[in-house]
């Protein structure tokens, strides 16, 4: 098998038929400027013609059920391709059951561990251990009895019977004389005199004995009383009982795990008892969701509004209900002029909940026309609750309208645990299997270290604990260690899930394979670099091959080779690709990235001397791995916020200061978790927050319809002399009306031809042919160009078209200026990057007048950027707060850290502390706290630099 791999003359997207070899087995790194082909390279080339190929090899069959099959891929051949598997950036699973522990398998491992070593307490009484008693734990009992103690061995009876003759006929048939009713014993000659009910206890008596030690060793008497205790066993019930007699004293054993207060019996625990996908153990309520949906006052009333100022927003749009409620204020004397805050608690309830008598209303048409009739008065949140399960076999668009202000909460009966009551109650070393699943990685590890286990639970747990421990040392190993077992993969960002995937690869120990990740180290801290690029060699060394597509300095200097795709030669025929250990890539002084690596170039700011003025402060802020956090950020300078992973930083920025800012500024519903004031926030007047999150789903959502310049360019068109002859009005140029697209394809300009077990075609629009407009509609030109053509330029081109018009200048000038000058004016939204998509964003708003009173809370804006981009992502940042703008970012990048004006930090050793140390300040103060990991990571960064 050849060392190389070999790729020859591919030409997928940007590449212009490039050729290399790729050493195997080997950490390989693919780096590059924004939109030169790394990903083109390693994921629609390598991995595309991999996948090509597997599934060529498959039937004609297996094919015709694939959704999708990949085209052709555009390389003319690849040599020595090895099984490729591809680790980007996707979402593991919007499955709301599926969980870390069932993607990594470790809750198989867990539910081993329950079925084999555990402890059961009753789920009514608590301080009650079950657990089975055998023979020789019933002997001891006999055995510690005092001489001449006279005792009974009991069978219980569960049965019910009608008369006491009835039980007498029943017990004779099986073989016994003697039996007791609650604590009288009686003979079937016997007349029984007592009264029988159906709460009378009743046992068979099979056997009456005295203790004696010394009888006890006889063998006869030893044999007598063992077989007592066996007949007694396969009674009625699965108890039986030694009753004292001077002392009436009942003692009860059980072959199964038994409460002797409630009688609770556990059945035999098997694998299926733990599991959530069965209905049979998983909560009733919830089905192992863990939540339910419910209306919650927080999120139907804007407490700030009186009623009579709509201050019920789902009825705000009703004027029926607003009359009803009207009427039901003036009867029971409820100002409906007062802000909702300032009523009672009982007239509160009386609007949300609880009026019971019928009353009159006199209800007022659009027309003037009254009309009088009695009515009741259906309660907000009831009526919400009706609406929703109407809505349900109706129409979804009413279900979304309800949904809205509907909120998540926790499940009423297993509390958010998901499985029955019975089953939480079953422990491993006091703790069931929810508590167990509900600690980080980190506490998990350290509890399965520190299990005090007796020889018989080492050998039953021993390959039990070793997959266990492996599996989560494999999560730590990859910067996930503050993540719970338990958590929903739904609820994991994109960057969890890749490295969940990468850490589930290293421990099937795959061998020559080759590995494709895209950015493994987004969202890390540099703390966690290392255990990173360790677990990376790791795949390498077992004969795996890994590329990588990365920016990060350190995954680098740790790499066996890089591959550098040079800056701009895509725009020629062909690409210039070279490639490099580290230590010949800082000799080379045409490499981009080697200038950068080699500090010829840095990224660099002007240092200016903000004073601070204004703080916004977060007062007592709590969520997720937030504990009682205070924190100062200073208005009108740019803030980083670098913590490790998984110590709160969205929860603090994004869940609870952004939604705060932006119910207070715009009125609308986001969830604010638990905080106790956020102050100074009037000191700013917008909040804008740039995510990578879409933009718009729909197709026909584009580049040009978010950022407003399609307006300006219709406009434009709506005033050249053929359109102002025809009469054409801006409109026209739109696609979302009739008139001028193109009616047989409605703008999508292609048609769908599904192949079955061949790739689906494209074929394009027999009557538009690609245009997307009607034939009329494109005989408007502008500069000798139809809007058609127009919408095909890229943004470079697009800014020298329109340099005579500011507006559309302006626009296309800025998303020229935030380096996506390579992206069609019409690209449509769902096909855009996430980082794409944030770029989009932050033009869109550069693009807008500034307030000198805004705030920008940015998450991860230097994601996929190389150092030349950072370099103009940080020139626009302090651009804005120039412009006495207020700049938050969230961030790891350590060439944007060291040009902040401050930093909030955290220190993770207080992380399981009932409050967390967090610290802020400037950049010279953070480097005098060396307990910082971010200190660490700068000292490394400036040695590196050879500046400090």
């Amino acid at each position: 098998m050849s060392e190389l791999l070999e790729v020859r003359w591919a030409k997928t997207h940007n590449l212009k038929n490039v050729s290399i070899d790729i050493p195997k087995n080997k950490l390989v790194v693919i780096t590059g400027v924004s939109w030169s082909g790394k990903s083109s390279l390693a994921f629609d080339t390598i991995y595309a013609e991999w996948q090509r190929r597997y599934l060529e090899s498959l039937s004609t069959y297996a094919r015709m059920i694939i959704s999708s099959i990949n085209e052709d891929t555009k390389v003319e051949e690849i040599r020595w391709l090895s099984p490729t598997i591809s680790i980007n950036q996707k979402t593991v699973s919007s499955n709301p059951r599926s969980t870390v522990w069932t993607i990594t398998e470790i809750y198989d491992f867990y539910r081993l561990l329950y079925v084999h070593v555990w402890i059961q307490r009753c789920p009514n009484h608590p301080e009650i251990i079950l657990k089975k008693d055998t023979l020789n734990d019933v002997l001891s009992y006999i055995e510690e009895l005092q001489d001449d103690t006279k005792y009974y061995i009991l069978s219980p009876v569960e049965k019910k019977f009608e008369s006491i003759d009835d039980f007498k006929r029943e017990i004779l048939e099986s073989g016994f004389i003697r039996y007791m009713i609650d604590d009288m014993v009686f003979s079937i000659w016997d007349e029984v005199n007592i009264k029988f009910t159906d709460k009378s206890k009743l046992y068979i008596v099979v056997d009456r004995l005295i203790s004696n030690k010394d009888s006890n060793k006889n063998e006869n008497s030893s044999r007598r009383i063992k077989d007592s205790i066996e007949v007694a066993y396969k009674g009625w019930r699965w108890l039986l009982m030694i009753y004292e007699v001077d002392s009436k004293k009942f003692k009860i054993f059980s072959q199964d795990a038994f409460c002797p207060i409630c009688h609770y019996k556990l059945e035999n625990l098997s694998l299926s008892n733990f599991s959530f996908n069965s209905h049979y153990w998983a909560c009733p309520t919830c089905h192992w969701l863990w939540m339910q949906v419910a209306f919650l006052e927080d999120n139907i009333i804007n407490h700030k509004l009186s009623l009579n100022e709509w201050a019920i927003l789902p009825w705000s749009q009703h004027k029926y209900y607003i009359q009803i409620l009207n009427a039901v204020c003036d009867k029971y004397s409820i100002d409906c002029n007062l802000p909702y805050n300032k009523l009672n608690e009982k007239e509160k309830r009386i609007v949300l909940y609880w009026v019971p008598e019928t009353f009159d209303l006199v209800y007022t048409f659009d027309d003037g026309q009254s009309h009088n009739y009695k009515t009741k008065y259906e309660w907000i949140i009831p009526n919400l609750e009706r609406k929703y399960k109407e809505s349900d076999a109706q129409s979804e668009t009413s279900l979304k309208r309800i949904s809205q202000y509907m909120t998540e909460i926790v499940c009423s009966d297993c509390r958010g645990y998901r499985l029955k009551k019975e089953y939480l109650n079953v422990f491993v070393w006091d703790r069931n299997i929810w508590e167990l699943s509900n600690l980080n990685v980190r506490q998990s590890m350290e509890f399965f270290e520190g299990l005090n286990l007796t020889e018989t639970q080492k050998s039953i747990s021993k390959n039990i604990l070793k997959n266990i421990k492996e599996r989560l040392s494999f999560l730590a190993g990859v910067g996930l260690d503050y993540i719970t077992v338990a958590r929903r993969a739904n609820t994991l960002s994109w960057w969890e899930s890749q490295r969940i995937r990468l850490a589930t690869q290293i421990w099937t120990r795959l061998e020559w394979i080759i590995y494709i990740l895209d950015e493994p180290s987004i969202w890390l801290h540099p703390r966690d670099n290392n255990m990173l690029i360790d677990n990376l060699k790791k795949l390498s060394q077992i004969w795996n091959t890994v590329i990588v597509v990365e920016h990060d300095e350190d995954i680098m200097r740790e790499s066996d080779y890089i591959i550098d795709v040079w800056p701009w030669a895509w725009i020629h025929w062909w690409n210039i690709i070279f490639k490099w250990t580290f230590e010949e890539i800082l000799k080379d002084a045409n490499s981009e990235t080697g200038l950068y690596l080699s500090n010829k170039k840095m990224v660099t700011l002007e240092k200016k001397q903000r004073k601070i003025a204004w703080y916004l402060e977060i007062i007592w802020a709590e969520e997720n791995n937030l504990k009682n956090v205070d924190v100062k950020i200073p208005l009108w300078l740019l803030n980083v916020v670098t913590w490790v992973s998984g110590s709160g930083k969205s929860s603090l920025i994004l869940d609870i200061l952004s939604n705060h800012l932006l119910n207070s500024f715009y009125s609308s519903i986001h969830p604010v978790w638990k905080v106790k004031e956020i102050k100074w926030a009037h000191q700013l007047d917008k909040v804008i927050i740039i995510d990578q999150s879409p933009i718009w789903r729909t197709p026909h959502s584009n580049v040009a319809t978010y950022t407003w310049v399609f307006t300006h360019i219709r406009e434009v068109f709506a005033k050249s002399q053929e359109a102002i002859k025809r009469w054409y009005w801006p409109w026209r140029f739109s696609f979302n009306t009739k008139w001028g697209r193109c009616e047989i394809c409605e703008w999508s300009w292609v048609k769908k031809i599904e192949m079955h077990f061949l790739p689906d075609v494209y074929v394009e629009c027999e009557n538009c042919h690609w245009t997307r407009y009607n034939q009329e509609t494109l005989e408007v030109r502008y500069k000798w160009k139809t809007i058609s053509e127009v919408l095909e330029m890229d943004v470079e081109e697009a800014r020298e078209f329109f340099s005579a018009h500011p507006k559309i200048f302006k626009i296309i000038d800025v998303l020229y200026s935030v380096w996506l000058w390579y992206i069609k004016i019409w690209q449509s939204a769902p096909t855009l990057s996430g980082w794409e998509s944030q770029r989009i964003k932050l033009a869109s708003e550069l693009a807008k007048r500034s307030t000198s009173k805004t705030i920008y809370i940015l998450d991860e804006p230097t994601t996929w950027l190389h150092f030349n981009d950072v370099q103009k992502l940080v020139n626009i940042l302090d651009s804005l707060v120039d412009k006495w703008n207020t700049v938050l970012v969230i961030e790891h990048n350590l060439d944007l850290i060291a040009n902040a004006d401050y930093i909030i930090d955290i220190w993770p050793e207080w992380w399981d502390r009932w409050w967390e140390l967090i610290y802020v300040g400037k950049l010279e103060w953070i480097i005098k706290e060396k307990r910082s990991y971010t200190w660490e990571a700068l000292r490394k960064y400036w040695e590196h630099k050879k500046i400090s």
